[in-house]
């Protein structure tokens, strides 16, 4: 987003891109709540015997040094696990994203009520061992909600919840300020957690350092960054997903060759493995996996600073899109497995509409587009993340910006090293990197959101939401958010993406598939995500 991620709101009223992705410290730097993780690093290796009990190593192609904070993450590896460790009132299928009971006993029966009263499920308990309640609830909605805290989960639930208030101990009401069935699904972005663990002081920061203690069917034993995070099995958990590994232990290689090796061959070190190169497809089936993806939102976008002439010119803006060959480059470096953009939504996205502004491979009118603007001799320094087929698409756009005339360096850094310099107010140009908001949800008025608002983190990065168009487009978003006829709705987003795709401050240039591989001989129940990470909560070993 990013291989994950989300500029300019004051600071009290914010939380960096850092505190989404987050820099941490060492295992040992985690308070005692997480027992036995500061006993130094597991085994990355260990594959915890045979039979039943042994361990499931997955591989995850992104860092796991983002924050764990679930209200605040966008990061792929811990939003991911949080899946695992933590519950919310409702939680969602991963593929359909249908919601289904979690820590609540069951979907409200009218998604069109502006109450929806939940009882939480009996006898559910936090990993510290301690029950979860109402006051649990109501502590992390108000978080989310709380004006003066800014977290990226507000930009889910603000617009529509009022707020959320407790009935009894097992009791719990949502408020909404207008029918809002679309919100049914936003609840597994409301994880639960223990009030008596994170109010206290300095807890947050625990979180973004990676403490996480929930109610879900894994518990996390021992994060280290930079190379692995274990789970257990809750043996006291009592919900519906129920843990299929006694022991769980995910990698993180962000390099492809090492990812691809680690699964490879008859010692394989690992079971499954995301973020799957194409070009290693066909060897991995070779070799008796299963690879499989999805095509959905994943993207690689360019964001400009617009505060950075000429890229305050919306002509320059279009222009270096329209010199993109994104055929070479989605025959090249995707191997086929992804689409030129043709609105800010994929294809298969149920909101989707072809944009009015589509960026056909045309150099000549990224020419024309320049010279109108008054644009010649122009240098463009591209700081991009280094996932790795991010860094694959690379050559395509400095070969195709170079063909028209535009001077182009590429800088690909780590994912945390980019946005902090956006965090930072570094001065930048052009941003080259991935993201996905399927990680949250579907719909394309949570999409939208979660790129675009006044207040927004990337809409600081790109210092574009002062700007008149940007005003107007932040009104026609919250009046999509409003309206209560599906088709009204659906034409006012796609409107609203029509001015994304002409103003490209912050617009995808493809869309691709995001592969997974697992053996089969070993796991059944695998089913593979269109986004980042694995989920194998319906999963277990052959």
């Amino acid at each position: 987003m990013r291989d994950d991620v989300t500029p300019d709101a004051p600071a009290p009223r914010r939380r960096s891109f850092l505190k989404f992705t987050g820099a941490l410290g060492a295992a040992a730097a985690l308070p005692p709540v997480l027992a036995g993780c500061s006993a130094g690093p597991e085994s990355t290796n260990d594959t915890g015997g045979g039979g039943k009990d042994r361990t499931l190593t997955a591989v995850i192609g992104y860092g796991n040094d983002g924050t764990w904070d679930p209200t605040q993450t966008a990061s792929a590896f811990s939003m991911a696990a949080n899946n695992h460790v933590y519950e919310g009132l409702l939680d969602t299928d991963p593929i359909t994203r249908a919601p289904y009971p979690a820590l609540g006993t069951e979907v409200p029966k009218d998604p069109n009520a502006t109450t929806w009263r939940f009882t939480l499920r009996s006898g559910a308990t936090f990993h510290d061992g301690k029950p979860v309640t109402a006051d649990d609830v109501v502590f992390v909605f108000d978080r989310i909600l709380d004006p003066g805290t800014q977290t990226l989960a507000k930009g889910f639930f603000v617009s529509w919840l009022d707020s959320v208030r407790k009935v009894d101990t097992r009791t719990v009401e949502l408020v909404l300020k207008f029918p809002f069935p679309d919100g049914l699904s936003r609840l597994t972005l409301a994880k639960i957690m223990p009030k008596h663990v994170f109010s206290r002081p300095g807890a947050w920061d625990d979180a973004i350092k990676g403490l996480a203690v929930g109610s879900g069917p894994y518990r996390q034993t021992a994060h280290h960054p930079k190379s692995n995070t274990t789970f257990e099995a809750y043996a006291a958990y009592n919900g519906s997903r129920k843990p299929a590994f006694q022991r769980m232990n995910w990698l993180t290689i962000v390099d492809a060759a090492p990812r691809v090796a680690k699964i490879s061959g008859s010692d394989a070190g690992a079971q499954i493995a995301d973020n799957i190169p194409y070009a290693n497809i066909a060897r991995l089936e070779q070799g008796g996996l299963t690879v499989a993806g999805g095509a959905g939102m994943n993207n690689l976008f360019l964001m400009f600073n617009t505060r950075h002439k000429p890229f305050d010119d919306v002509r320059v803006r279009q222009a270096l899109h329209y010199a993109i060959d994104t055929g070479k480059m989605v025959r090249v470096a995707l191997k086929g497995h992804g689409k030129p953009a043709s609105s800010f939504l994929n294809e298969g996205n149920p909101g989707y509409r072809r944009a009015r502004t589509v960026y056909d491979y045309d150099p000549q009118k990224a020419k024309a587009l320049l010279k109108a603007a008054g644009v010649t001799n122009l240098k463009v320094d591209i700081l991009a993340v280094n996932v790795s087929w991010i860094v694959d698409c690379l050559p395509t756009i400095k070969s195709s910006w170079d063909a028209v005339g535009v001077e182009t360096t590429l800088a690909p850094q780590e994912t945390t090293a980019v946005f902090t310099k956006m965090d930072q107010k570094q001065d930048y140009q052009v941003v080259a990197a991935a993201s996905n908001p399927n990680q949250f949800g579907l719909d394309a008025d949570l999409i939208m959101h979660y790129n675009y608002g006044p207040q927004n983190l990337w809409m600081g990065y790109t210092r574009w939401a002062d700007d008149p168009v940007a005003k107007q487009l932040f009104k026609d978003m919250d009046r999509a958010t409003r309206e209560p006829d599906a088709a009204k709705k659906k034409a006012i987003i796609q409107d609203c993406i029509d001015v994304v795709a002409e103003q490209a401050v912050l617009y995808p240039v493809v869309h691709n598939e995001l592969m997974t591989a697992w053996d089969p001989r070993k796991l059944t129940g695998i089913r593979a995500q269109p986004y980042p990470g694995i989920n194998v909560l319906q999963a277990k070993w052959v």
